[in-house]
């Protein structure tokens, strides 16, 4: 039986996510946007695909699935994602320099202290 995985929006977009803006080996994650509850390959790719502005994912909601593997199709809540380091279904590695743009995507109690945007 074969399972549906989402369809992942973006620019560019491949079969593992990675996308026009983010590309190396561990660009390998699509974010389910609060806003709309689509995925999308990055936050650019919202920005110049969709029509509308970003709604944060709030804390009280950080139990939801909504961060997509693009290895494996895996969807991982926000939490278990955001103490990740590697998928906890496949073990590939996801790029850690995604922490740096959480505040993108989630309502954070502070900001990060590096918001220099990196791949």
């Amino acid at each position: 039986m074969c399972k549906h995985h989402p369809f992942v929006k973006g620019v560019n977009v491949d079969q593992h996510t990675k996308c026009a803006h983010y590309h190396t080996d561990v660009d390998i994650i699509a974010i389910k946007f609060y806003c709309c509850n689509d995925y999308f390959a990055c936050y650019f790719c919202h920005q110049e695909v969709s029509n509308h502005n970003v709604s944060k994912w709030p804390q009280s909601r950080w139990n939801e699935r909504a961060i997509l593997c693009g290895s494996c199709k895996h969807e991982l809540t926000i939490s278990e994602y955001m103490a990740s380091t590697n998928c906890p279904h496949c073990e590939n590695r996801f790029n850690e320099k995604c922490s740096n743009h959480f505040h993108l995507y989630f309502e954070m109690t502070e900001p990060p202290s590096d918001t220099t945007c990196h791949s």
